[in-house]
């Protein structure tokens, strides 16, 4: 069996990869692991589940709550909220163990299952490490331990949970939004109720699509991944700003009045700015990737901004920005990290915080997300070679050499193996589209020939 936890928790077609089978074992695992390492030790566990609404969440919600249930963990639904509602209602209930249904961006065939652990942070990989272990080592065979009579968990729905997040992503707003008209677009998601509320109680005059999620339309043709259909709401309704989210609402990109996209290295930009005016920019200092656009780390440098870049992955992001105490980070996807208020990617938040820039400069959002240029940016696959190479290469060296003397100051390379497929991944980046594809070409055919 190949490894089942991902980057962000287990993912597959729901009833097929992802079967009911595989949830419930996952979770009755995931209790047992925590009472090893002592997170339930000395009282009765509790564990807050919620999910986002694809129809398949319905049946796999049912199978995580009977297998915690089953382990002796009392069980609080809180049903259709965004992943970064489930992690912020794990923290603040003292839950000792979070877990989300959701595939994210991904189309609707899909879903997930997300751990968090106690405070609403994602499970290290040590942990869900030894949770697939024991998963594996029961479903061939070994019986688990299990609890009777009293000792069983107790289900109850926790229907307070939508006001509680939301008076929470309302109370962290430096100001309110009023007079400021925003389009929202929910992705017929997990945010279809929530990012709606929260706006409009901030005092912003609202209009919503994609908010009629039926278990089957999520991420169809329209949120953080197809921005069209926002693009053309927002000039059509003369809004100031448009938003968008993903399936469970971890991420957030913009459109400005114009119907400009706004992309998740603009908004780190604005908040940054935003943030250390406010005192809170801790260490001067915000975290990218290393895909960020370099017209972002060129726009904090010259605002005097320290960016520090990681591996590509929101987790990656999150673990500098804990370990060193920073504030804020994030991707160009989107996911933004407000690390005083969110322990995880939270696109509402990140929404409200970016409306809260515009209401309180009253300058537009094109005007503020013009603090950084993007550059062009050009990402070419090269399948069917030996990736393994990619760092010990002397041709390839020489080819990179080559193209980052041409490029100078205003460009920059990347050559990135992929995790899962033979290919290497080729992005440049220059001061025109022109030069980005033409070195982007060049190296490609480096690849093939040096890896080939």
């Amino acid at each position: 069996m190949g490894r089942l936890f991902g980057t962000d928790g287990v993912r597959g077609v729901a009833n097929a990869d992802l079967t009911a089978e595989l949830a419930l074992g996952l979770s009755v695992a995931a209790a047992h692991v925590l009472a090893e390492v002592g997170t339930f030790e000395g009282h009765r566990p509790t564990a807050v589940v919620g999910r986002d609404p694809r129809a398949s969440g319905e049946f796999l919600e049912a199978a995580v709550v009977a297998g915690l249930a089953s382990a002796g963990v009392d069980v609080l639904r809180v049903g259709v909220l965004p992943t970064p509602a489930v992690a912020y209602l794990t923290g603040a209930l003292g839950a000792d163990l979070g877990v989300m249904l959701s595939a994210s961006h991904n189309a609707m065939p899909d879903n997930g299952v997300k751990f968090f652990a106690r405070g609403g942070h994602k499970l290290p990989d040590e942990l869900e490490d030894r949770i697939e272990a024991l998963y594996d080592k029961h479903r061939t065979g070994e019986p688990w331990d299990r609890p009777t009579g009293a000792g069983v968990g107790r289900v109850r729905a926790y229907d307070e949970g939508f006001d509680r997040y939301v008076a929470h992503l309302i109370g962290v707003l430096p100001n309110r939004l009023d007079g400021l008209k925003v389009v929202l677009d929910e992705a017929h998601g997990a945010a279809a109720r929530v990012s709606p509320e929260a706006f409009a109680r901030a005092g912003a005059e609202v209009v919503t699509i994609g908010a009629e999620p039926d278990g089957l339309n999520i991420n169809d043709g329209c949120g953080s991944t197809h921005l069209g259909q926002l693009k053309a709401a927002v000039v059509e309704h003369g809004a100031h700003l448009g938003i968008a989210h993903d399936g469970d609402a971890d991420r957030c990109l913009a459109v400005d009045a114009a119907g400009e996209e706004v992309d998740g290295d603009q908004i780190l930009a604005v908040l940054a700015l935003a943030l250390r005016e406010q005192g809170g920019l801790r260490h001067n200092t915000v975290v990218g990737t290393v895909m960020s656009n370099l017209g972002f780390k060129l726009a904090m440098e010259r605002e005097g901004v320290t960016v520090v870049q990681t591996a590509v992955g929101d987790r990656y992001v999150l673990e500098s920005m804990k370990e060193h105490g920073y504030a804020l980070g994030g991707e160009q996807s989107g996911h933004v990290i407000i690390l005083d208020h969110a322990t995880t990617g939270d696109g509402t938040l990140t929404g409200l915080m970016l409306a809260a820039r515009v209401a309180a400069t009253g300058r537009t959002l094109a005007d503020l997300a013009g603090v950084m240029r993007r550059l062009p940016q050009v990402l070419v696959n090269v399948p069917d070679v030996d990736k393994s190479r990619v760092a010990t290469s002397a041709d390839l060296a020489a080819a990179v050499t080559e193209a980052e003397t041409e490029l100078g100051t205003t460009g920059r390379v990347l050559l990135r193996p992929s995790g899962t497929e033979p290919l290497v991944r080729v992005m440049v980046e220059a001061a025109d589209i022109d030069q980005a594809r033409s070195v982007a070409g060049r190296l490609a055919d480096a690849v093939k020939s040096a890896l080939g």
